[in-house]
């Protein structure tokens, strides 16, 4: 079937499956800042956590075809971009609009050292045992602390203090 859709290299299907992940971020953040609305944001974080886990897991544990390249594009790309109107409404609705920018700034910068390390480290995995294998179980065992450590947020806003009249 993929054939008949012009997919026939390996390049071919890497671009199919970076659209769909861009796609599925796109409906992902928008129904997570939807839910965000709705319900309440530690739960639905860690459950975004919990879904990229079972995702990475099931990905890991399954023989890789085209199918399953495109399976897995299409959840982790809903649920890659899904913490980011999460994570800032939790920073808002914690710690007010005041010094928003500022909090989720060190939010975002913390992101990037994260990032940063992850990819560094994968490669020194890779240099050091041949294969990306490590490297995905850690990314497993990273989502399910961060599914964990969401649960005891205290989702209670903390009162603003006064600001003296200018």
């Amino acid at each position: 079937m993929l054939a008949s859709l012009g997919i026939t290299t390996t390049s071919a299907l890497g671009a199919v499956a970076i659209s769909i992940i861009g796609l599925g971020n796109i409906a992902g953040t928008l129904a997570a800042g939807w839910l965000g609305k709705r319900y309440t944001k530690k739960y639905l974080l860690a459950g975004v956590y919990t879904g990229r886990t079972i995702a990475a897991a099931w990905f890991i544990l399954t023989p890789m075809t085209s199918v399953t390249v495109l399976v897995f594009s299409a959840v982790m790309g809903s649920l890659w971009l899904a913490t980011v109107p999460l994570t800032s409404g939790l920073v808002a609705h914690l710690y007010g609009l005041r010094y928003m920018g500022t909090l989720y700034g060190i939010v975002f910068l913390s992101h990037q050292i994260g990032a940063f390390v992850g990819v560094w480290l994968g490669g020194r995995l890779y240099d050091a045992f041949g294969s990306y294998d490590a490297v995905w179980w850690i990314g497993v065992g990273v989502g399910a602390f961060s599914a964990v450590v969401h649960l005891p947020i205290r989702e209670v806003a903390r009162p603003v203090a006064a600001v003296p009249a200018e």
